[in-house]
């Protein structure tokens, strides 16, 4: 299980910059050009300056990739496959990705902005150990036979549901691709991903690492390119059976749009959240404090699950204040290559002018600035972090994923209060509560209408562990065997039984 709060980085040392090796699609096992022969530059959020010319797919280009992952899928071994041999292709594939850990975080950290040293030594191992789970998964798909009510014999079967696009968000190019690209490639399925623009080059590492590790070709295709076009034509292609989407919620609904108007494909999408973290007057308030701060601060407050609204009891609201600004003040912002910084760049400038702009209407709203509500003086995408105090309910800051280091603290009453207060969103995909009362912590766990509630913990993810959202965040369940089975079709079998004495 993964332990965000226990990481605490290394001395430092000397980091090589990667090389770009890879800058062109991937499709039927070999690196080409695009159709149009267009590029699009990729920029290294430290520097602002141009790391990459990266191959832009469009529709065309989608349209070989489908053709490619369908004649695999159709025609192709890997879902002839037994479970136990595609067990061992995904296993070797795991360990290729730790034996170039530090080439895939540097590539990480000059294409998004995130921390070499977390990445390095946690999140690619993660993703290592992502796919060795479901490699464990792979042999063990399983029908049931069926006591029928009538004279007939019935069994079930789990088959791979076939072509799989999965889209796949910036704020986690290594991790989030495994939790989409790990289950499937386990059910049989093969797929064409398309990795967010801002931050394709890991993708097409590992795609590279996956043909090494004796992964047939046409199982996993990578297009990288703009929403608006390669996403699109994923979403709305014919001969794709279902996708899936992690980010934002306006995004998400464009791909239900598509999948419905196409050929109903499957949908699974983890969408946007607005979560809260909420702290009773019996809480701990030295650890009440970490959590919010780790809840919205850390990878520069870009995680959909981030804790961006602080519910605080009126006793204590005073007293966390204190002790959050003292803990928030001591947060490291600096370059993501250095193992003491907690806190790197935002990962676009888009990105980086929205969240600017949500602070100005902070101040507009009048909510309190208690700390931070500046870009860094310094060049790249960096911002302080931010802290609003005084937050009412209606306020935008409070209702909006904002997907960066503003926090909103707000004040209630009773546990009532707290329940409504924390409900009041249109998104539901995950919760914070820090109490030692475990009556406040189960009436509260069970009233919170989000995907996963996290108690006197925060960011507490394991393989096995299913997340994914309620309301606007979305369907469908990341981890644990619930992501695997979204990528089967159950089919029925049904055979009569003659003179048989037993039904």
């Amino acid at each position: 299980m993964a332990d965000i709060s226990n990481y605490s980085g290394h001395d430092g040392s000397s980091i090589q910059r990667p090389t770009i090796k890879f800058t062109k699609l991937f499709i039927n096992g070999e690196f080409v050009d695009s159709i149009s022969g267009k590029t699009f530059e990729t920029i290294d959020p430290t520097t602002c300056e141009v790391t990459a010319r990266i191959s832009e797919a469009d529709k065309e280009d989608v349209d070989l990739a489908v053709k490619a992952a369908r004649q695999a899928f159709d025609f192709g071994p890997w879902p002839r496959m037994s479970g136990l041999e595609r067990s061992k292709i995904m296993l070797k594939w795991a360990d290729l990705i730790e034996e170039h850990v530090e080439e895939l975080a540097a590539l990480d950290t000059i294409d998004g902005g995130k921390l070499y040293h977390y990445s390095k030594d946690y999140e690619i191992p993660l993703a290592a150990s992502m796919l060795r789970y479901y490699a464990g998964a792979a042999d063990k798909i399983h029908g049931q036979v069926l006591k029928a009510s009538m004279e007939f014999h019935a069994y079930t079967l789990m088959e791979p549901v076939g072509v799989v696009g999965h889209i796949i968000p910036w704020n986690g190019p290594s991790f989030l691709l495994f939790t989409k690209v790990s289950p499937s490639i386990a059910a049989g399925c093969t797929m064409v991903v398309k990795p967010a623009e801002q931050t394709p080059l890991s993708a097409l590492f590992y795609a590279h690492l996956a043909n090494q590790a004796g992964v047939p070709d046409g199982v996993i295709n990578v297009v990288q390119g703009y929403g608006h076009k390669a996403g699109a034509a994923i979403a709305s292609h014919m001969d794709i059976d279902a996708v899936s989407f992690t980010g934002s919620t306006e995004v998400g609904r464009k791909i239900m749009e598509a999948a419905a108007r196409s050929n109903l494909k499957q949908v699974s999408l983890e969408l946007g959240g607005k979560s809260p973290l909420i702290v009773f007057d019996d809480a701990d308030l030295d650890k009440a404090a970490e959590f919010a701060v780790l809840g919205i601060f850390f990878n520069k407050g870009e995680v959909c699950c981030a804790s961006s609204r602080v519910l605080v009891q009126e006793g204590i609201y005073d007293e966390f204040e204190k002790k959050l600004l003292e803990k928030a003040k001591a947060w490291a912002i600096g370059d993501p290559f250095d193992s003491k910084t907690q806190h790197g760049p935002q990962t676009s400038k888009d990105q980086y002018e929205k969240i600017l702009s949500y602070i100005e209407i902070g101040k507009r709203e009048g909510a309190t600035l208690l700390l931070g509500g500046k870009p860094v003086d310094t060049k790249g995408y960096y911002i302080e972090p931010t802290i609003f105090s005084d937050v009412k309910e209606d306020m935008r800051i409070a209702q909006e994923e904002i997907f960066g280091p503003l926090l909103s603290v707000l004040k209630f009453k009773t546990v009532e209060e707290a329940i409504k207060m924390a409900n009041n969103t249109k998104y539901g995909l995950a919760a914070g509560i820090i109490t030692k009362n475990l009556d406040t912590a189960n009436t509260v766990s069970r009233s919170i209408r989000a995907g996963i509630i996290w108690i006197n913990c925060y960011y507490a993810l394991g393989n096995d562990i299913p997340f994914g959202g309620y309301k606007m965040s979305g369907f469908g369940k990341d981890y644990g065997l619930d992501a695997l089975y979204k990528f089967l079709h159950v089919k029925s079998v049904v055979t009569p039984i003659y003179n048989s004495p037993w039904l």
